[in-house]
């Protein structure tokens, strides 16, 4: 508390210094095409961000955070005219709030969030879920096929990770808990497929989110952007491979080894906390069907690749990799999650499993569920408009494009490492790498360079929200599993921190080879160094089963 309370009093008297400094000669509120700003292109110009990354990682509150992020940004603008921030905070023309919601792509990003969110609480009402938990324990009869059928399954609930985390454990839990898979174990891997497979899914609401922080100026479709940083989001990817390790060969280190061994003794909690009791089945609809947690999800995805290649002229005559690459996102998420939502009902309708009632329920319950990500973009939208107004990316080029050159090759790995400790702070990725897409694009204008730190950005956002006890994914994987909190969070950790070791000295072989290779780095280059990243961590992973070895059962 006190802790916090000293990160407000400091931020108090940023705002003090500010105006004092600014008394004297107040800004005036000009036309703005001769209005200058007295800070613009400096070293203050980043101050808006640090501010709000200072705030965000001692208060661990990022809605605040951002907002004195974006007012410190406005109140640098008007030269310390009360009356022109508050104007500009709200409505510049190309920073201010209102200026930013007005954008048609990001009201369409905010649109298809609600969409989603609408989607995610009628599949859940449908009882698919359910019905899918009582097939699966007809069909699986092995430990391993327990957890690789959790893993499955959330890779395919890829559209959103609250989505995964809500629906995985509902499903899974009665068939882990039949082959006697820890309840830290299901938590596990149902935290592993929520944001690291989110992050990588091209038809997603964090794709959506992504493509929206990079700013215009950058240089490149944000979409397309997304979709070259997929092959260096190492530690997303080497989740999965590290996933598939563990399930496959039976390797178990720190606390979750003892939870397994306990598992196959028949406690699968090991703590004392039993959460939820013993509950092994949520679903009560006996009208729910796997076809109704299926159908809507494959509607979904096709929808909203048949909206992105519309929108970027496929049926024109534009061949289909140029149509994705050139499609406008925002309007194809918008007109794909349109048609799932349509179909979900008629479908459900037809199938008598809800009733209008139930439906229109579902309106609500959905908008409200998607309130946080919907805000944390708004004011993240400000927030680089307000480091744009400020002329931060041509200070940052400046900066970076002088004696400090030889560094940049080092960036990767330093941002990666930035964003894991901000992420884990914070309890979220979007609100990282809301704040620090902005800065690396500023730092690298174009190239190969910049889909790498993007990527770094990505990587360590969903790292540290992957190991931060106060995220909303963990938090939720646990509450879906039925499983103590602090035992997910402790049980994870090694887990985690091992592929973020791997991913880090990745990085650094990264910007090392793009040193080597400059403008010759392509696709092929990425995969190349995908494909050492995997090849690493398997390595890495063999040596900790050799060392641990199958160990001695230990029972409670």
């Amino acid at each position: 508390m006190k802790k916090n309370n000293l990160s407000w009093v400091g931020a108090l008297l940023v705002f003090g210094l500010l105006l004092w400094c600014t008394s004297a000669t107040p800004g005036k509120i000009a036309d703005p095409s001769t209005y200058t700003c007295a800070v613009y292109s400096t070293a203050l110009s980043l101050l808006p961000p640090v501010v709000a990354i200072v705030l965000a990682l001692n208060t661990k509150e990022v809605y605040t955070s951002l907002l004195v992020g974006i007012a410190t940004g406005a109140l640098l603008y008007a030269n310390g005219n009360l009356e022109l921030a508050l104007t500009t905070l709200f409505f510049n023309e190309d920073g201010g709030m209102v200026s930013k919601l007005s954008d048609s792509s990001n009201v369409g990003i905010l649109v298809f969030l609600v969409m989603l969110g609408i989607l995610v609480a009628l599949m859940n009402k449908a009882g698919g879920s359910a019905a899918f938990g009582r097939w699966a324990s007809t069909h699986i009869h092995t430990r391993a096929g327990a957890q690789f059928a959790t893993l499955l399954l959330g890779i395919m609930i890829f559209v959103d990770d609250y989505f995964n985390c809500l629906t995985v454990g509902s499903v899974m839990r009665p068939v882990t808990d039949r082959q006697k898979v820890s309840r830290a174990k299901l938590a596990y891997l149902i935290d592993a497929t929520a944001a690291p497979v989110c992050i990588i899914a091209p038809v997603s609401s964090w794709a959506a989110a992504v493509t929206s922080s990079v700013p215009e100026g950058s240089g490149i479709n944000g979409f397309t952007m997304f979709l070259r940083t997929i092959p260096y989001n190492y530690y997303a990817i080497l989740t999965m491979v590290m996933s598939l390790f563990v399930i496959f060969t039976g390797t178990d280190y720190g606390p979750m080894k003892l939870n397994e061994t306990n598992a196959m003794n028949g406690d699968l909690f090991t703590t004392e906390d039993r959460p939820y009791g013993d509950d092994v089945d949520d679903g009560t609809d006996t009208k729910g069907h796997v076809i109704d947690l299926v159908a809507p999800v494959i509607v979904l995805i096709v929808a909203c690749i048949f909206g992105m290649v519309y929108t970027g002229g496929f049926f024109e005559g534009t061949d289909f990799i140029t149509a994705f690459a050139d499609c406008n996102a925002s309007m194809g998420l918008v007109m794909g999650s349109s048609i799932a939502l349509l179909f979900t009902f008629v479908f459900y309708r037809v199938r008598e499993v809800m009733t209008f009632q139930d439906f229109a329920a579902c309106i609500p319950e959905g908008f409200k569920a998607m309130v946080s990500p919907m805000l944390i973009l708004t004011l993240a939208w400000t927030l680089s408009g307000m480091t744009g107004l400020l002329g931060a990316k041509y200070y940052v080029a400046n900066l970076l494009g002088g004696s400090a050159a030889a560094l940049q090759y080092l960036l990767p790995v330093i941002i990666f490492v930035v964003a894991v400790f901000l992420a884990f702070a914070t309890g979220t990725s979007w609100g990282t790498f809301s704040i620090l897409i902005p800065i690396v694009c500023h730092a690298f204008p174009e190239g190969e360079m910049l889909v790498i730190s993007i990527a770094a950005c990505l990587s360590g956002a969903v790292c540290g929200d992957h190991c931060s006890p106060i995220s909303d994914t963990t938090i939720m994987a646990s509450a879906g599993a039925h499983c103590s909190h602090v035992n997910h969070v402790s049980t994870q950790l090694p887990y985690a921190l091992t592929v973020a070791g791997v991913s880090a000295g990745c990085y650094v072989l990264t910007g090392l080879s793009e040193a080597v290779l400059g403008a010759r780095a392509n696709l092929v280059s990425s995969l190349v160094l995908l494909g050492v990243a995997i090849f690493l961590e398997l390595i890495v992973l063999s040596v900790i089963r050799v060392r641990t070895g199958h160990g001695k059962k230990v029972v409670r």
